[in-house]
């Protein structure tokens, strides 16, 4: 019975995941572990923390306004090819960071080569990529997708930092090239499809209509909402786009500033380095379980609701690495922020693709994810500058806890129920025309 044993076998688009999954945990681990070196680079090149960290700073501007090209490649192409080459490019660029010798080389290196193209390998296409796959499980796939980054917390952060204890940070970063490109690319070529049209299916392994006519589930992939945008100029018309760009902005400045520097704020409190990268793998592991159990109801609940949640949860977390004395603010930030921290990637993507749908994505996702990334950029400079002027990172903490309660604000604020393809009827024939997404937006 053909219909019983595909009933029976797993839906591939779980095996897109699992190859997405290891991808991601190989890129964040590149992108995060940067932290890691900061002092290193000092001393072997008697550069301040400004100088080195300007790299990372470059790269998170470059990986921003790398994110709307590859998104439009992403929704030309196919998310397969952007993720296969933008891999390869990655691992030859990770390479080439061995090559340099001052900071100066560094910034082109990392900050340029490097930083570019791992903006083929974002949750931009990726996520894209799983919102085709999936609809009705969309939260819940998206969130596996990002727990690939906080595994990446958990294991590679505390690796590279033991490994660095170990030998010269030039073998630490070849080992790391060799990762790139003998494991993450494979898994690429080998099972990840653009959508699940390539292989004959459905959304979500559900059926297709009957002979007669009558449609399953997968009907509700069909529904679209009132913004469903044909062109992604049009998204800038209606107020979910700025609210979740702008608070994915915030979200940029308090995930980079931490990622660079909370090993050189931990070393600067008289914490040894192996001992933050240790924290931080255990807000990474806290991280995974709670962006599990985001996803999972977000299918089920309001997202925005979650996603304010979230980023008010995180202001606690900065607020906690001023109040809380000594040690234990390394400890109170690994716990809180860890119920927080990438949380807001598969909220915000899959918000966005259940308000503006799945056509333009991959464009949409590369704007607000370059949002993002130019915020983390700015913060990585500030923070630095802050430091280097003050010898304490606490002015930039509280920054970031104002920053945080206004995104938090900014989240709540969006109207999901009136926009989102979610809460619209289940209707095939719902209406795409660009006069009701604009009679939308006039009402917001």
């Amino acid at each position: 019975m053909p219909g019983l044993e595909r009933v029976r076998t797993a839906y591939y688009g779980w095996y897109v995941v699992a190859a997405l999954f290891f991808a991601t945990f190989v890129v964040i681990g590149v992108r995060q572990g940067f932290g890691v070196f900061v002092e290193t680079w000092e001393e072997d090149w008697a550069a301040s923390t400004t100088a080195v960290t300007a790299a990372s700073a470059i790269g998170w501007v470059l990986n921003g306004v790398s994110q709307p090209f590859f998104g439009a490649l992403t929704d030309r192409f196919g998310a397969r090819r952007v993720l296969i080459y933008g891999m390869l490019a990655l691992g030859s660029s990770v390479l080439l960071v061995t090559a340099s010798t001052n900071p100066l080389m560094l910034a082109f290196t990392y900050g340029v080569l490097l930083s570019f193209t791992s903006g083929a390998l974002s949750f931009t296409p990726a996520g894209a990529l799983i919102a085709r796959w999936f609809v009705r499980n969309r939260g819940k796939a998206m969130s596996l997708l990002t727990v690939g980054g906080s595994a990446s917390g958990v294991i590679m952060i505390p690796f590279l930092a033991y490994f660095l204890l170990n030998a010269s940070w030039q073998t630490v970063w070849l080992v790391i090239g060799a990762m790139v490109l003998g494991l993450g690319l494979p898994a690429l070529i080998l099972i990840v499809r653009s959508g699940p049209e390539d292989m004959g299916l459905e959304p979500d392994g559900d059926m297709p209509e009957t002979a007669d006519g009558e449609a399953g589930p997968v009907s509700r992939a069909m529904v679209v909402g009132p913004l469903n945008a044909e062109r992604w100029q049009e998204s800038f018309r209606s107020a979910p786009m700025w609210q979740l760009s702008l608070a994915y902005w915030v979200c940029g400045i308090t995930t980079a500033s931490i990622a660079v520097h909370y090993v050189r704020w931990a070393s600067s409190e008289g914490i040894a380095p192996e001992t933050a990268a240790l924290a931080f793998g255990l807000l990474s592991g806290i991280n995974a379980i709670g962006v599990l159990f985001v996803g999972s109801i977000s299918d089920r609940m309001q997202r925005k609701t979650l996603l304010g949640i979230v980023y008010l949860v995180r202001g606690l977390a900065f607020l906690s690495l001023i109040l809380v004395p000594g040690v234990g603010a390394l400890w109170a930030f690994a716990v809180i922020g860890g119920m927080s921290w990438l949380a807001t990637v598969p909220l915000t993507t899959s918000l966005a693709a259940d308000v503006y749908g799945v056509k333009k994505l991959g464009t949409l996702a590369g704007l607000i994810n370059m949002a993002h990334q130019l915020g983390g950029g700015a913060a990585v400079l500030v923070f630095a500058w802050v430091f280097d002027t003050w010898d304490t990172y606490d002015p930039a903490f509280a920054g970031g806890a104002v920053f945080l309660l206004l995104a938090g604000v900014l989240s709540l604020s969006i109207r999901e129920k009136r926009y989102s393809s979610r809460y619209s009827p289940v209707n095939p024939t719902t209406s795409t025309k660009p006069e009701l997404a604009s009679t939308a937006v006039d009402a917001d």
